[in-house]
């Protein structure tokens, strides 16, 4: 799975954010305390809170807090209004996708990876990054021997 530097770093963002319990950051202090770039980052913090997942508060106590609660914010849902669907085929959903011949099974092979992709993404929120809680089912899964093995 390729995830796009915005979806990186916009979960990141809301990381920070849950961690503050409620508190205001700057997106100075998250591009600082993140290691995002500020530019980027002010482009990202601007369609996070189009999209609705952060509130902006003016005055120079100000700056963003989550607009609903961490827990309530999956990893797929950030991923999803910044960059669209978890598993695309070539620009379409694994379940248009038809093939001919030997390669007929590929199809269930792009819907299984959906599968697994929401199994984790959907499964474990803003919340848990932030408390260093990750859901059981991915704790497991990191202990398989290849989870650190890049092939």
């Amino acid at each position: 799975m390729h995830v796009p530097a915005k979806a990186d770093y916009a979960i990141r963002a809301l990381v920070a954010l849950a961690a503050v319990d409620g508190g205001p950051l700057t997106g100075a202090t998250i591009a600082r305390n993140e290691d995002i770039p500020p530019k980027f980052l002010d482009l990202i913090l601007s369609e996070l809170r189009r999209q609705g997942f952060i509130k902006s508060i003016r005055g120079p106590e100000g700056g963003y807090i989550l607009a609903r609660s961490a827990k309530d914010i999956s990893l797929a849902d950030v991923i999803r209004a910044l960059d669209g669907p978890l598993a695309e085929v070539r620009g379409a959903r694994p379940e248009s996708t038809n093939y001919a011949g030997a390669a007929a099974p590929l199809r269930d092979v792009w819907l299984a990876t959906r599968v697994a992709l929401r199994k984790v993404l959907e499964k474990t929120s803003i919340a848990n990054v932030a408390n260093n809680k990750l859901p059981a089912h991915l704790r497991k899964l990191l202990e398989d021997p290849d989870a650190l093995t890049s092939r």
